[in-house]
């Protein structure tokens, strides 16, 4: 009789030791990993720093548990080392801060729709830096995708489509049309009153190439307004053909939050979608978004404003500019 094969008991095969002194265990096959030991803060060494830079541009995001002697200041410090931190185009920040914050408890704290963030600029953020403050008993799970590999995995002649298109992307898109729990009403005044408060719209490739791994990437998302040169119908069915592609479940990771949980994404290369199962339950997460660049397309061309808040003088312009960056 032949022997059955030995079943592994430890983790060996999921944990990724390629970044100096890490050990980050790996959660999904081409998304996600969980850094295991490390505390964050701006003091990290350099070597250590370049690690977790180098293992997020690998993983797209990266998951800390235990992180609980974070705060406001030492959260927006250490997200300092990835860059220029950034603001909220138009939803206040808590006072003192650059955070962005989602309260549940509030009308416009539930973020559950496939995005990219803040693409309704041209040069939209890099790096974004979630952090637990408040975590139901159950529910309120993140999931992420992978929009390199949602690209890489595209046939031939969709890759070709696709490199051709660009899409208008705007804060000002049918945020009720997908929503019809109770509170909706509510959700939706928000996003009018807040969210909306004032419109912006950028033109990005629909296909862009990631600056630092030169990967080929999906722009997408719930900000896309409509494509460039096609009817609304025609822009419905293109959105749904490709970003059906973006969130298939093998390319997407999902992650059960606990009290003071770290969530480190690269925005550049991913999409996410907070899971809104939690009810009435409590959930406060704060984010410090870091400032990035405008898309570039496979032929060089640049992502592009086409509609900015109008200011009055120089400036005003210059401090929207550095707002919104």
């Amino acid at each position: 009789m032949s022997q059955a094969p030995s079943v592994a008991t430890d983790d060996s095969a999921r944990i990724d030791t390629r970044f100096g002194d890490l050990r980050i265990r790996r959660l999904a096959g081409h998304i996600g990993g969980e850094v295991l030991g490390l505390k964050l803060g701006a003091e990290l060494s350099e070597q250590r720093f370049a690690a977790v830079q180098a293992a997020l541009l690998a993983h797209k995001v990266l998951f800390f548990r235990g992180q609980g002697h974070l705060d406001d200041e030492a959260h927006q410090a250490f997200g300092a080392r990835f860059g220029r931190t950034v603001a909220h185009p138009t939803v206040p920040a808590p006072s003192g801060t650059k955070l962005f914050e989602l309260d549940a408890s509030k009308g416009g704290g539930r973020a559950d729709s496939w995005h990219t963030d803040v693409t309704f600029v041209d040069a939209f953020p890099k790096i974004s830096i979630l952090r637990g403050v408040k975590i139901p008993a159950y529910g309120g799970d993140t999931v992420w995708a992978n929009t390199a590999k949602a690209y890489e995995r595209l046939p031939e002649s969709l890759k070709k489509l696709a490199e051709q298109l660009w899409a208008v992307h705007s804060n000002d898109y049918d945020y009720g049309a997908d929503r019809t729990d109770a509170a909706s009403a509510d959700r939706v005044r928000h996003h009018r009153e807040v969210f909306v408060s004032a419109v912006y719209e950028a033109e990005h490739p629909l296909v862009h190439v990631h600056p630092e791994t030169g990967e080929r990437a999906l722009l997408l998302g719930h900000f896309i307004k409509k494509f460039i040169g096609v009817s609304s119908a025609e822009s419905a069915r293109l959105f749904d053909l490709f970003q059906s592609r973006v969130i298939r479940l093998e390319n997407t990771v999902r992650w059960s939050w606990q009290q003071d949980d770290v969530a480190i994404w690269d925005n550049r290369a991913t999409q996410h979608y907070a899971v809104n199962d939690y009810g009435d339950q409590p959930r406060l997460v704060r984010r410090v978004t870091v400032h990035g660049e405008q898309a570039i397309a496979v032929d060089g061309q640049r992502s592009r404003t086409r509609r900015r808040p109008e200011a009055s003088n120089d400036s005003q312009l210059d401090a929207l500019i550095t707002r919104t960056a």
